[in-house]
């Protein structure tokens, strides 16, 4: 019994599945040699990396503090997004999911006149400024506010602090 039981393995193990073809070896060493040098079909993302403007081409952005003071004018290209404007120029706006609208920690507060100027907030970046700390009537995340030439001259307020739900929000193993 024990060696019909070894045959019958033998048999299922060794025959080949007639539905199955396996790829031409010269696929094969297509395959690996694309493999090889890191070919992919999809464009190149590299995060934070902007082109700035050459000076006074640029789209004027203000960033200042909670308390009103000037951190730094920057200029930016249009379509380039507050978040990554920041992070270029090294100005404090944490971005904690990178730009997901997974979190609120790029809550910035615009100014009226310019807030106007933008699209409505979709209701995931809604979702995310409910958790915003210091939320205000033109709160907006960073992330979502895209430069147009219209904008120039922004006044962006960081807030006097943000709130990470992941790490605020997390309870204790302990």
């Amino acid at each position: 019994m024990l060696a019909s039981r070894i045959t019958a393995k033998r048999v299922l193990t060794c025959r080949p599945t007639p539905s199955l073809s396996l790829p031409s070896s010269s696929s094969r060493r297509t395959f690996n040699a694309l493999r090889a040098r890191n070919i992919h079909s999809s464009p190149r993302v590299q995060h934070g990396h902007l082109t700035r403007p050459e000076p006074g081409t640029g789209i004027k952005i203000h960033f200042n503090d909670a308390k009103g003071t000037l951190v730094k004018t920057v200029e930016a290209n249009e379509g380039d997004d507050l978040l990554s404007i920041a992070h270029e120029h090294d100005i404090d706006l944490e971005g904690a999911c990178e730009g997901s609208v997974a979190c609120s920690t790029c809550h910035v507060i615009l100014t009226p006149e310019y807030y106007d100027l933008l699209p409505e907030p979709d209701d995931d970046e809604n979702d995310m400024l409910d958790m915003a700390f210091a939320l205000t009537d033109t709160s907006r995340l960073g992330c979502q506010v895209k430069l147009t030439r219209e904008l120039d001259g922004m006044v962006a307020t960081l807030p006097s602090a943000t709130r990470n739900m992941f790490v605020d929000g997390k309870k204790s193993s302990h």
